[in-house]
């Protein structure tokens, strides 16, 4: 996730800034942007971008359902991870140029590397910034900003909506776009052996994000409106992918399972941990790789805000 306001930059190390991005996203990719224990860098991008490949259709229907008379020429990417809204933003307006902003160093450079794999370097400018932070870096003054599953990691959530007002051209529109929770996988009758497991994981993690996430699964329209926004639609799309669509969505689980495991280990019965390891051992039979009865499930919640 990332941030920024234009006034000054925040002046701290980028050790300093990894290490609180780090402790900001440790547990859990709901959003696409989480980490967990034991688990580095490469492994959260790879998390991201499997994201960004299965749920392509509907992040890409959520940026035509954007209410814009014209297309945006200036549009900042707050919290963009390693791409997933800024392409598909640079996808539905070929006439733009995004600033993709991140606490992430490495997110930033994998960001890039994919620009330039596409052949839209020319069209991407990254940022390394803290939208938590006090003082944000210079933005411009964009058309559009867009915020997907980075504003329920802000501690000053109050703040930074008001930044993203401050900064906006007046009549930009601002989209926050939030999952509700990270996707479920399983039939509610697997594994055969502990029924309903992923459901108690997602209890359990649900217990944790509580205590350090209090944003998490907010609604974000009052809090635009009180940051001097009009809130001009809302609108919830439903996921349901089978996951005989895609060899992607086997290792999205899995990843996304492993990540579930950091968080609840210690809350999990020895039984239903023991489950959870085999779907994890990719060299199992009972591995989640080799289940036929995958998919994708979940909500994603866009909330389209003018300044006015």
């Amino acid at each position: 996730m990332d941030q920024a306001h234009p006034n000054t930059p925040h002046h701290v190390t980028q050790h300093d800034r990894d290490q609180q991005h780090d402790r900001r996203q440790e547990h859990g990719p709901d959003h696409a942007h989480g980490r967990h224990q034991g688990h580095g860098a490469d492994d959260q991008a790879e998390i991201l971008d499997l994201d960004a490949e299965v749920l392509a259709e509907h992040l890409a229907s959520i940026t035509a359902w954007l209410p814009l008379e014209t297309g945006p020429r200036r549009i900042v990417d707050l919290g963009c991870g390693t791409g997933a809204g800024t392409f598909a933003l640079l996808d539905r307006f070929p006439d733009a140029h995004v600033t993709a902003v991140d606490s992430s160093a490495g997110h930033l450079r994998h960001l890039r590397a994919k620009a330039c794999a596409r052949g839209v370097e020319g069209r991407v400018r990254t940022l390394y910034a803290d939208l938590d932070g006090p003082a944000w870096p210079d933005l411009g003054s964009p058309d559009l900003a867009w915020a997907s599953a980075s504003m329920h990691h802000l501690t000053h959530p109050d703040r930074t909506l008001r930044a993203v007002h401050d900064v906006l051209a007046p009549g930009g529109l601002f989209a926050v776009v939030e999952l509700a929770g990270f996707p479920r996988f399983l039939p509610e009758s697997a594994p055969e052996d502990r029924p309903g497991l992923e459901e108690r994981c997602h209890a359990a993690t649900d217990r944790f994000h509580a205590e350090r996430m209090p944003h998490r699964g907010a609604d974000w329209g009052p809090m635009l409106t009180a940051a001097g926004f009009t809130v001009e639609g809302e609108r919830t799309i439903a996921v349901n992918i089978e996951g005989s669509r895609s060899e992607a969505i086997g290792r999205y689980a899995l990843g996304g399972l492993q990540r579930v495991r950091g968080a609840v280990a210690t809350e999990l019965s020895p039984e239903d941990l023991a489950a959870l390891d085999r779907l994890l051992d990719t060299g199992s039979p009972h591995s989640i790789l080799r289940r036929d009865d995958l998919a994708v499930r979940t909500e994603r919640t866009v909330w389209a805000a003018r300044r006015t």
